[in-house]
């Protein structure tokens, strides 16, 4: 029987205002994006369907005609993105230009010169035109060939930027450090994820430092729609073959699409076009093909005839001719034009079907950023679509197995999205420190009792869908960057933290963990790692911010489950439990295990026999401390030694204390060794 991971359920609450167009035609975000339209350098993180291809035409518009810049570049990683810049009638709409793209610049679409598109570009850059669209491979080329000098006094616009990385063998980012380096370029980086390179940096912590950002939260997108009221996110665990379950989690009457596993996975049966035919049989009994739009004819066992896009099938003519169906101007808004999307390697990122009510997916995707952007899928605001979900259709690991690493992997990494996507549908954190000379913030809800100078207090700022918590002990970020980094980029640190196979590992299946080693010692490591130009007391600041920030919403999410969901569960549940706890401190915080929660999902869903198994198997790699480990150990004694004025004891009762003591000791023997070299 297949089960439900109930990773995460939110509503919201239809506010409208993320919709709405200012005087100049621009809605929230792009307005937001236009305020910074004089920096050189600028990066805008925004969900999916919240307007980032437009935000850009504003902003280059204005760089052309009051910035001095020559030309604009836009930069997509496929050739369908590029119908996302097409001719706009700005003016119409309150604008002072219209954004126009002549049909040879648009290299996504026109052959190119003498049928070369490197070509082209060199025609356009010597031309008097103002605007090009090309893919990143385009580009690329371009640039080994004319040189980062050609491109001078222009702006990039780079589309989905989380494609590059600061990986010497990533084209794309080598050529963006030069352009930095060169300095004569303006940029504009844009992307529908928060977490940019799942394994790798996108850019040197020098570069990416030069840039300005604007975040625009999942939060403030979903709160602000008009229809849309709900997102379920939910990983399922099947055994036997997927397509044998699929209808356990695929409802006929919601609007889908479904990517079917890679051919590399252990979900696939090496046979996709089979894989196919098994989902059409499964809904019902085929009827044969629309000849208009190319689309299967499925009747089901209730009379309704599903339309149903097959994206799989490599017969180049069927798939263009569906394909084309499906990208209709005329069909946009037709919400019976189409019932389910099946697809591989398709239908992800710039795909936009505003009507999908439900992604559904077959197999782990490794990547964070994949599963945000599958996500991004469902979540367009759409008449009458008040409810979306995603759905991942996971193996369970087969007791009968003797190997269950892969399965192991896949499960800690369907928690580990769970864990960071509820983070990052909730409002954003502004933490404080409590101090007696604190105020109460302007336009701030407290409650109804208002703001206790006395106590650690919880405002929530309903516009900007902001929480303020007070936090005793909290230590503030000094540095601009560490500011910017608690302001803007806490869930790229969670990000990490939770992909962290060890963190992960130890969190769910350690009975004898000490929370402190994942909080502090983990997670202190994982930022000295990631933002190594922050000095040590800014490192701490933002170890402590992010920290905070999943573990309150990892307890605001315990305290609503099973509760009935109304607009305000997740906000209500932040508040009851810093409210209860009333005087919130750094050290409470730290002693609480982020997945403790996961792990109590992950026993309802999983049979005991399954979950030993998958125990067992991380049992069976724990290790004494390393000498890595150690060092950090140290550093926390050294850390404990300034605030307490005594060495952390190998007797103390407190466990945290113990382990600082036997990491430290072990530190000393591996120096006295030489493992740390000279």
């Amino acid at each position: 029987m297949t089960k439900s991971v109930p990773g995460v359920s939110v509503s919201y609450a239809q506010s409208g205002a993320s919709t709405k167009a200012n005087s100049l035609g621009m809605r929230a975000m792009q307005e937001r994006a236009y305020e910074k339209r004089g920096e050189q350098y600028l990066l805008i993180k925004s969900p999916p369907a919240s307007g980032k291809s437009r935000a850009l035409m504003f902003i280059a518009l204005d760089k052309l005609a009051n910035q001095g810049l020559r030309q604009a570049i836009i930069v997509v990683p496929e050739k369908s993105i590029g119908a996302s810049f097409a001719d706009e009638p700005l003016s119409t709409y309150g604008f002072w230009a219209d954004w126009v793209v002549t049909p040879k610049w648009n290299l996504c679409n026109a052959p190119g010169e003498d049928g070369g598109k490197v070509n082209s570009v060199g025609a356009f850059l010597d031309s008097d035109d103002t605007v090009l669209v090309c893919t990143h491979a385009t580009f690329r080329f371009a640039v080994d060939r004319f040189g980062v000098e050609a491109f001078d006094d222009r702006l990039i616009a780079v589309d989905e930027f989380h494609h590059v990385s600061a990986n010497p063998d990533n084209r794309l980012g080598q050529h963006l450090a030069e352009f930095i380096a060169r300095d004569k370029v303006h940029v504009v980086a844009m992307t529908g994820s928060y977490f940019r390179g799942d394994a790798e940096a996108v850019l040197s912590p020098g570069d990416e430092a030069k840039f300005d950002s604007v975040t625009y939260t999942y939060y403030e997108q979903l709160n602000g729609y008009e229809w849309l009221k709900q997102l379920n996110i939910g990983y399922f665990f099947y055994s036997g073959a997927y397509a044998d379950d699929i209808l356990a989690v695929l409802d006929p009457d919601e609007k889908t699409i479904i990517h079917i596993p890679s051919v590399n996975s252990r979900e696939s049966t090496k046979d996709k076009i089979k894989e196919v035919n098994h989902i059409l049989d499964a809904l019902g009994s085929w009827e044969g093909v629309d000849e208009a739009t190319g689309f299967q004819l499925v009747k089901t066992a209730a009379g309704k005839t599903l339309r149903i896009a097959d994206l799989v099938d490599d017969d180049a003519n069927k798939r263009a001719r569906v394909l084309a169906a499906l990208k209709d101007p005329a069909q946009k808004n037709n919400r019976d034009n189409v019932d389910i999307i099946i697809a591989l390697g398709m239908a992800k990122e710039g795909f936009d079907w505003i009507w999908c009510e439900h992604a559904l997916t077959v197999g782990y995707r490794a990547s964070l950023t994949e599963i945000v952007q599958i996500i991004g899928r469902a979540t367009r605001d759409a008449p009458g679509k008040t409810h979306a979900r995603f759905t991942n259709l996971i193996a369970e690991p087969d007791a009968s197995e003797s190997a269950v690493t892969e399965a192991v992997n896949d499960t800690l990494k369907a928690i580990a999205a769970s864990l960071l996507m509820e983070q990052v549908l909730a409002p954003r954190f502004e933490f404080k420190p409590k101090n007696p000379t604190n105020v109460a913030a302007p336009d701030f809800d407290y409650g109804p009792d208002g703001y206790d100078p006395e106590k650690c207090n919880v405002g929530f700022h309903e516009e900007r869908g902001v929480f303020q918590i007070e936090i005793k002990g909290l230590n503030e970020p000094k540095s601009p960057e560490a500011n910017r980094i608690c302001r803007e980029d806490l869930n790229e640190v969670i990000a990490s933290f939770v992909q962290d196979k060890v963190t992960m590992e130890r969190g769910l299946f350690d009975e004898e963990l000490v929370p402190e080693e994942l909080t502090q010692l983990r997670m202190g490591k994982i930022i000295k790692d990631k933002y190594p130009e922050l000095n040590e007391q800014d490192q701490e600041a933002v170890r402590q911010h992010a920290i905070a920030a999943l573990n309150l919403t990892q307890q605001a999410a315990r305290i609503v489950a099973g509760e009935p969901s109304g607009n305000t569960a997740l906000i209500d549940g932040v508040r009851k439990f810093a409210m209860d706890v009333r005087e919130l401190d750094i050290d409470l915080i730290d002693r609480i295990n982020p997945f403790q929660e996961a792990y109590a999902i992950l026993a309802k869903t999983m049979s005991e026999d399954r979950l030993k198994q998958v125990a067992a198997a991380i049992a069976a790699k724990r290790t004494s401390f390393s000498p890595e480990d150690a060092a950090e150990y140290a550093d926390r004694a050294v850390r404990f030694k300034k605030e307490r004025g005594r060495l952390p004891s190998l007797t103390a009762s407190d466990p945290w204390e113990k382990q600082m003591a036997e990491g430290a000791a072990a530190f000393m023997r591996f120096r006295k060794e030489g493992r740390y070299g000279a």
